[in-house]
């Protein structure tokens, strides 16, 4: 997205929101303790749990193979307590220590099955070949002698964690595609043109970057108004809003940072008032990092969705407000106080 318009001499985005955007085709947060990387592409190595082979072994919309590759995961407790575990797991194209690896995640199978005692070596490798046949991210425990945290494989500076969620994976057009729909939302603020000559465009910076995305919107059939709206994403005037609340959103919140609380400072927090929505949450079965499921919403209102899905949070938020009116806390005269 920023070449093509770099070629044409179109001005970029003001830096935070271009960042802001950029981010979106990467993952969430992961820290050392966890298997997963932090921060990466969506095109990263897959991690697929064993447990849910060969369901959701194949990559979204049609496509041959992941990016970078999978590596399947398998409990030492599945892979020890079955005789016939290596005939299973070549039935479905999986080799030990090539593109599948025993995951320690607990003391008791760490101490029962333990590798280093069986001679493995902790894999480093995210491509076939992975140097190794297992990884471990044991927590820490002060309830046995030595109990430190036991963390092997993937954990030099190079190469923390093994890959991304599997439901968290996207391609390389996909991310391409997402980045210039989201984008195009910004410019659905109703007040976008004040804020980004604010924030350093000119009259004519915006006139340029606005026809270039619509365009190449245009293009990649990412302007289908009607699914726009179904998806909350933009209303009926076609300007941006939260996909939960439904407020037209203020372009100012993509640069304003988040509010907080008195005495409750984090002085070097970037958290800004509005963030990257998923209209149906990430989740095994979906690939749900594409365009039409991707909105930008409140940070409090994303805060509110988590994990859970647009639906399934305003079912949850009826039945709430309704106990409470059911048990006199909440009424008509009391609701404003």
């Amino acid at each position: 997205m920023k070449s093509k318009a770099k070629k044409r001499g179109i001005s970029r985005c003001p830096k935070l929101l271009d960042t802001k955007i950029y981010k979106t085709g990467q993952t969430r947060g992961a820290d050392d303790d966890v298997i997963y990387q932090n921060r990466v592409s969506r095109t990263s190595t897959v991690l697929i749990p064993y447990v849910l082979w060969p369901s959701y072994a194949n990559p979204p919309n049609g496509e041959l193979n992941f990016e970078n590759g999978f590596i399947v995961i398998i409990s030492p407790e599945t892979y020890f307590c079955n005789d016939n575990i290596d005939q299973d797991l070549k039935s479905y194209g999986l080799y030990l220590g090539i593109n599948t690896l025993v995951f320690y995640e607990t003391r008791t199978d760490w101490n029962k099955y333990n590798p280093e005692i069986m001679g493995w070596t902790a894999a480093q490798s995210r491509r076939e070949r992975l140097g190794g046949q297992y990884v471990a991210r044991v927590p820490a425990t002060t309830s046995v002698e030595n109990g430190g945290k036991i963390i092997r494989g993937f954990n030099t500076t190079s190469s923390k964690g093994a890959g991304i969620r599997l439901y968290e994976y996207a391609s390389s057009e996909m991310i391409s595609n997402c980045r210039l729909q989201l984008e195009f939302f910004y410019w659905c603020c109703f007040d976008s043109e004040n804020t980004s000559i604010e924030n350093g465009m000119s009259a004519d910076d915006i006139r340029q970057r606005k026809e270039y995305i619509q365009s190449e919107c245009q293009k990649f059939d990412l302007l289908d108004r009607h699914k726009l709206i179904e998806a909350r994403i933009i209303n009926q005037d076609g300007l941006t809003i939260c996909p939960l609340c439904l407020e037209k959103l203020s372009s100012r919140g993509f640069f304003s940072r988040l509010e907080q609380a008195e005495g409750r400072k984090v002085p070097d927090l970037t958290v800004t008032q509005i963030n990257l929505f998923h209209i149906e949450e990430l989740k095994y079965g979906a690939y749900n990092h594409r365009p039409y499921n991707l909105g930008w919403g409140h940070h409090h209102c994303n805060v509110v969705v988590k994990d859970s899905g647009i639906t399934e949070t305003i079912e949850w938020m009826y039945r709430v407000v309704k106990v409470n009116i059911d048990n006199g806390y909440f009424t008509p005269e009391n609701k404003s106080s």
